[in-house]
């Protein structure tokens, strides 16, 4: 039963510290209360867990434009973060955990903007058949969390532009997104502003639970172990180093011959590599398909591992052009 509700409001735009923050709290939830944490990621793209990061969005894009690719504790499909969306967190007890409540306190907070919100399916909360609000779910131990966005003003051809990846033949056994139609609450109130959501929220908490809701403060929060969190989800080998199989291929024509690449790819690492190509070093060609295996399917790393292999201007030439070949995964060039 829940006796007490408390709440949280990150102050930081750092999708890693976020989400090390959300599992912290999901970590120490006390028997018989409920924290709702409200938070902010600024250019991110979210992953679900088992989902594929080349798959689902043009990452190295995003990272050069000065976003961000995260990897969330829950299953689900990718979506992305911008200042314009607001994201909750429900965390407490699973004897305790009730969806059906949950979703009811966000539409509370919308239906009290005058907007007539819908629960559709299990995860979206819609106006119009439009989304506004995706939803995932996640269990550890005795606890568990349910957590979502708010789109209130969003840039929607951010979201079409880096969750839209390229036609490559890539084939994979994790979870893809599905793409639907979407919309912003500010659509419907155009005032709307982030603590106005906010609040709305915390009111319908409270009216929900019959509770008054509580901050926590600053003090209650073990930043060492949530900089432990961080430097989980900010690593490489949580990003990219999931147990996903799936495989690779692109073609090419260059100044130097044509080249067909297929590759094997588990837990971010090239497992197998097969080169097809009309270069007169076939040699150079071979060598490079032997030594991609064991490395990070990441242009930028092979590309530094491989160069000093290279003896000549043509050998490292192909390096490059294999390098960029891989790099158009991700780029909008690619369609």
């Amino acid at each position: 039963m829940i006796e007490t509700l408390s709440y949280y409001i990150g102050n930081s735009l750092n999708p890693y510290l976020n989400l090390s923050i959300e599992e912290y709290l999901l970590d120490t939830v006390q028997p018989g209360q409920m924290i709702l944490y409200l938070w902010q990621n600024e250019r991110t793209v979210v992953i679900g867990k088992n989902q594929n990061a080349w798959k689902e969005c043009r990452f190295q894009e995003l990272e050069q434009d000065g976003g961000h690719l995260a990897r969330r504790l829950s299953g689900g499909g990718a979506v992305f973060h911008d200042t314009g969306n607001l994201n909750f967190t429900f965390l407490v007890p699973t004897k305790d955990y009730d969806l059906s409540r949950q979703m009811s306190v966000i539409l509370e907070a919308v239906r009290s903007l005058g907007i007539d919100a819908q629960k559709s399916g299990r995860n979206d909360i819609t106006i119009d058949g439009k989304k506004f609000s995706g939803n995932a779910f996640c269990q550890k131990g005795e606890n568990s969390y349910h957590h979502g966005t708010l789109m209130l003003h969003v840039d929607t051809q951010k979201v079409a532009h880096y969750l839209n990846v390229s036609e490559k033949k890539l084939r994979s056994k994790g979870v893809s997104s599905v793409s639907s139609r979407v919309c912003n609450l500010c659509d419907f109130v155009p005032s709307l502003t982030t603590k106005e959501m906010q609040q709305k929220l915390l009111e319908a908490f409270a009216k929900v639970y019959h509770l008054s809701p509580l901050p926590i403060p600053e003090t209650a929060i073990d930043h060492k172990r949530v900089m432990a969190l961080y430097n989980q989800y900010s690593s490489w080998e949580w990003k990219f180093g999931r147990k996903i199989k799936f495989s690779w291929e692109a073609n090419e024509r260059f100044d130097w011959g044509e080249i067909q690449m297929q590759l094997h790819i588990n837990e971010g690492i090239i497992q197998d590599a097969i080169l097809y190509s009309d270069a007169l070093d076939a040699d150079w060609i071979e060598l490079l398909s032997q030594k991609l295996i064991g490395c990070r399917f990441e242009p930028e790393y092979i590309f530094l591992k491989l160069q000093k292999l290279s003896f000549n201007q043509t050998q490292s030439q192909i390096l490059s052009d294999i390098c960029s070949l891989m790099r158009q995964q991700n780029s909008p060039d690619s369609h």
